[in-house]
């Protein structure tokens, strides 16, 4: 137990830190999310989606809106979910610039809950994307999340329930060359995360916290509303 505790925070705590000039580092942006879930009666499978406002401030300078909606199929013993779905990304540039980027992606992925003890939660997701960026060519990303849940006041994150949530993502491009002789490295980029959350009723969550999102040209911290609902 101790060995894989020590392996769980070693893995939040790890994050490379470059800067950039092009982006306003010391300026904490904000991303406001709402993230859903709703099972079928009496089938394994669902839908699931998230829709977030990110800002390179706290509401003026538009970093990106995200909709990603997706069916899910889970397995009877409730050991992993599979999802098959589609997002809708509009990208803004840092600062007063107006311009913006659409991008349409497919993506595959699977959660894997892990409980290592009643008070950590891990879930392991594996996430494929297909992507159609204007302006560039057909390009493919690996995705690894693992997320930590650790309920303060209770086992299970349910109605009343204060926590604690971490996540570590790393993002890994698949090819280099995006077109017209341009090209970006092999990691895209990573995030950690920690934050407080709390349970507003038995199926929906609200968390506040900080992430610190890290690319190859850039660094920068973002704080975190978002409301997670099981439909």
């Amino acid at each position: 137990m101790t060995k894989q505790l020590l392996y769980v925070l070693c893995t939040f705590i790890f994050l490379p830190f470059t800067l950039s000039s092009q982006v306003d580092g010391d300026q904490t942006g904000a991303w406001y999310m709402f993230f859903w879930n709703k099972p079928f009666n009496n089938s394994n499978f669902g839908l699931q989606g998230d829709y977030q406002f990110r800002y390179w401030d706290f509401g003026s300078d538009q970093e990106q809106l995200l909709l990603r909606t997706g069916l899910t199929l889970e397995n009877n013993a409730k050991t992993i979910k599979g999802t098959l779905g589609y997002g809708y990304i509009r990208t803004g540039a840092f600062g007063e610039s107006k311009e913006t980027t659409v991008e349409s992606r497919i993506y595959q992925e699977a959660l894997i809950p892990h409980r290592i003890s009643d008070r950590f939660q891990l879930t392991h997701r594996f996430r494929f994307e297909q992507r159609w960026v204007e302006n560039q060519d057909f390009r493919i990303r690996w995705r690894y999340n693992l997320f930590l849940n650790i309920p303060l006041n209770n086992t299970r994150l349910t109605k009343g329930t204060w926590y604690l949530a971490f996540y570590n993502e790393i993002f890994i491009n698949g090819q280099r060359d995006i077109g017209d002789g341009r090209s970006v490295e092999l990691f895209d980029r990573n995030r950690s995360y920690a934050a407080l959350g709390y349970g507003l009723f038995t199926n929906h969550r609200v968390q506040l916290g900080l992430m610190r999102q890290t690319t190859d040209g850039w660094a920068k911290t973002q704080m975190q509303l978002s409301l997670h609902s099981s439909l």
